[in-house]
């Protein structure tokens, strides 16, 4: 009798669970309620771009994507499309998506957009074809095309002096000699919108500085939630200690070894909950070894555990060293991708070993292309998803988060798949 009980009881945990998964698929996601804590990792194919609505309601966009479309790699087999399709801009995509699912007194308004570093698949490529603003001595791409539709209160970026001045004509003028994806003309566009914005709508720039924990805060009720905070681990290759805002330089001022290494890296905590990204940071060597001296290593201990991570790099075959997966061993891992170099196989066979870390964890991914399923195969069926917007949902307080994947073939966005819920660390 009590074995009969427990498989009616167990059939109907089934049926419970299978109604909600039902329910879940095809709906809309349930609007964010204040205490909740959501990010959004949204998908254009064009690059990065992070939507957060933090507990109380401020808002903050990480990176704004935005590869031209008149380049040949854009437009090659070995990219995603834009999506949902091209009757928008990228940008003009990530503020319908920021006004589908802001809050509703936040819709016209950013309350800080962060770029992680001076990529045009984090902060846009200027081109013949990019039109220039009515008003404004500027172009719409990337994040001057987001912030000509929507307020941004303030812009926080790595600056322009360090390691190098990047406003300094003869270091414009060497930079430009391999500047395939425009970087130069596209920071001179950016630094255009920041004058213009800040005479005409009072946006305010701040570069951001290693080891604050105030620099993004809640504004709308801080009070109501003292366990939330943003912690600035590294930018410019300038690592917080761990102690204090005390930090080490891993270059020095004069030293320009890219952009990536340069990335802005940042620590979300809310309650048990911690969520890192971290840019294109990397660290794997020339020789395809972990790198000790990478910014992943340096930054790895003082990261610590977290429950979700972003790949850095999305996924490059540069990244994600040993020792950084074995000291973050996160619960989650995002893939913010558009490329078929994204993801690299050895790095899928680094973040899935449980001999480097044991336990569960789950991968989602914004988009897979077909050359990767080609050269990969079944590998790629670690993954809890391959393709589509993959939103985090904390609960209040953070004890608890969800993972739901939103259609990214349309603006509708409905849900895809429910994942969860998981428990904090």
């Amino acid at each position: 009798m009590m074995r009969l009980v427990w498989k009616i009881s167990f059939l109907c945990c089934l049926f419970i669970i299978g109604s909600i998964c039902s329910q879940a698929q095809g709906s809309a996601l349930p609007e964010w309620t204040q205490g909740t804590l959501d990010i959004h990792h949204i998908h254009t194919g064009r690059g990065d771009a992070a939507f957060f609505i933090l507990p109380d309601g401020t808002t903050l966009l990480v990176d704004a994507g935005d590869m031209s479309e008149s380049h040949p790699r854009t437009l090659s087999v070995r990219n995603a499309p834009l999506m949902p399709n091209s009757l928008k801009s990228a940008p003009e995509w990530i503020v319908d998506y920021i006004r589908q699912f802001a809050p509703a007194n936040g819709r016209n308004a950013l309350d800080y957009a962060l770029i992680t570093h001076y990529h045009d698949d984090h902060f846009g490529q200027m081109d013949a074809r990019r039109k220039q603003a009515e008003v404004g001595q500027y172009y719409l791409t990337g994040i001057t095309g987001v912030g000509h539709l929507i307020d941004i209160k303030k812009i926080l970026d790595r600056g322009n002096s360090y390691p190098i001045d990047l406003k300094d004509s003869k270091i414009q003028q060497k930079l430009r000699k391999d500047d395939a994806y425009g970087m130069i003309v596209t920071l001179q566009n950016y630094w255009s919108f920041i004058d213009y914005q800040s005479r005409t709508n009072g946006l305010l720039h701040e570069t951001i500085e290693p080891g604050r924990a105030n620099q993004i805060k809640l504004v709308v009720t801080p009070q109501e939630f003292p366990d939330f905070q943003i912690r600035n681990i590294a930018v410019n290759g300038i690592i917080w200690t761990g102690e204090g805002i005390d930090t080490q330089a891993l270059f020095s001022s004069v030293e320009y070894s890219g952009e990536n290494p340069l990335s802005i890296c940042i620590k979300l905590s809310y309650g048990a909950f911690d969520y890192f990204t971290g840019g294109d940071i990397s660290g794997i060597d020339s020789h395809g070894g972990t790198d000790l001296a990478s910014v992943e290593s340096q930054i790895a201990e003082v990261i610590g555990p977290v429950d979700v991570a972003t790949l850095n790099h999305h996924r490059n075959r540069d990244s994600q060293n040993v020792f950084y997966v074995r000291t973050i061993r996160p619960r989650v891992w995002i893939q913010q991708n558009w490329s078929s170099d994204h993801p690299g196989e050895e790095v899928l066979r680094r973040i899935t070993s449980e001999t480097i870390y044991p336990g569960e964890r789950d991968i989602f991914s914004t988009v897979m292309l077909q050359a990767n399923k080609d050269v990969i195969g079944e590998r790629l069926d670690a993954y809890k998803s391959q393709n589509g917007h993959i939103v985090i949902r904390v609960a209040p307080g953070g004890s608890s988060y969800e993972i739901f994947i939103l259609e990214d073939t349309n603006d509708a966005r409905a849900i895809k798949s429910k994942h969860g819920p998981y428990e904090s660390k």
